[in-house]
């Protein structure tokens, strides 16, 4: 049986940096646990444009459709700035999820217990904290019509159009709660029902799907805004939380910083099944190209390598591995060992992207 395929997007900024480290630890796997994956590598983001003038190519397009899992470090940079629009690094990325139709973003937030002292809330509030939050990420404002900006009478207006169906509801309530059933079987969808048409439906969906499919699972409503309020007043009330596009964007990056930093927190973006029976994938981390710190050694690969082990997971049913390379970023940094991001009062190791990659590669050597 051939190897799976596994393609490559480094992107911009600090992207090949961190994947670099990626790639020793997919090495590592097939060297030690005879897990062997065909690797490819393209270019995405403003790299793509320097080198095609486009940001995603549709070659590059193909190759990622074709993939049996995409893993993507990052796009953007403040050098594309002035580009038009439809010519912005981001446009790729986006293309990527529309395209290969990635409809269900995870983003877990886990807070290592020796990083609990590093978020901005108190120990208590966030020490073991995992709740994984499931972003509709395909439909929505991001995707909407009509959109653009108009010129009404004398003054311009900019328009943007929330919209969805219920399928592309059910679809992405459905993934919510097989994950929850998972984990502690319980899923907190979030909306706006009390402004918003769109939050209607939603949550007239979510019911329905839950009542039809999943009356095992217990389900809550929330509005968004008082989510985003009571994942800072006590996070560990939820599980699984599962919401829109727009408040999937706000709510996530909220989360991230429970946990101390976006340099921490990987995910995954997940559509319909393949021929072969796995999702089309994509795997990145939620931090962004950070060009400011790009060569300096000083990026934190963390979030890039445990969005592999979530590649593991979900896309070749090697949980077990998975788990093996969570449990050796967690032996690492509870060992004291930190890159710049993650220094601050408590002190720590200083260590380069590089050094903490060795130390990660050490600690699977020791797990076996």
């Amino acid at each position: 049986m051939a190897d799976p395929t596994l393609l490559i997007l480094p992107g911009d900024g600090i992207g090949p940096e961190v994947m670099a480290e990626v790639r020793r630890v997919i090495d590592w796997y097939g060297a030690r646990r005879g897990l062997r994956f065909a690797v490819e590598e393209d270019l995405v983001g403003g790299c793509a444009y320097d080198a095609h003038g486009i940001p995603l190519t549709d070659a590059t397009m193909a190759r990622a459709q074709a993939a049996d899992a995409v893993l993507l470090g990052a796009v953007g940079g403040p050098k594309y700035d002035a580009l038009d629009f439809s010519l912005k690094p981001e446009r790729g990325l986006l293309r990527l999820r529309k395209e290969m139709d990635l409809y269900a973003n995870l983003r877990p937030a886990q807070c290592f217990d020796a990083l609990a002292d590093f978020s901005s809330l108190k120990r208590e509030v966030v020490a073991g904290l995992d709740i994984v939050i499931v972003r509709e990420l395909t439909s929505g404002i991001y995707f909407g019509e009509p959109r653009g900006i108009v010129t009404e009478g004398n003054e311009r207006v900019g328009i943007n159009t929330q919209r969805y169906t219920e399928g592309e509801i059910a679809r992405v309530a459905r993934v919510a709660f097989e994950l929850a059933r998972k984990r502690s079987n319980k899923v907190c969808s979030m909306e706006k029902a009390n402004v918003m048409e769109s939050g209607v439906l939603w949550r007239q969906v979510v019911t329905e799907v839950h009542a039809a499919e999943f009356p095992d699972v217990a389900l809550s409503h929330m509005y968004a805004d008082a989510g985003a309020m009571q994942l800072c007043r006590w996070p560990k009330q939820f599980d699984v939380i599962v919401t829109d596009n727009l408040f999937g964007d706000l709510l996530s990056d909220a989360a991230a910083m429970l946990t101390g930093s976006l340099g921490m927190l990987p995910s995954a973006s997940l559509g319909a099944p393949m021929a072969n029976g796995r999702p089309k994938a994509l795997y990145e981390p939620v931090h962004g190209s950070a060009p400011d710190i790009a060569g300096e050694g000083k990026a934190n690969p963390i979030a890039c390598i445990l969005s592999f082990a979530m590649a593991l997971r979900y896309s070749f049913d090697a949980g077990e591995e998975a788990a093996r390379l969570e449990a050796s970023v967690e032996r690492v940094l509870a060992d004291g060992l930190r890159t710049a991001d993650l220094l601050g009062p408590e002190g720590g190791k200083p260590v380069s992207t590089r050094a903490m990659g060795d130390a990660i590669l050490a600690a699977l050597d020791e797990s076996l």
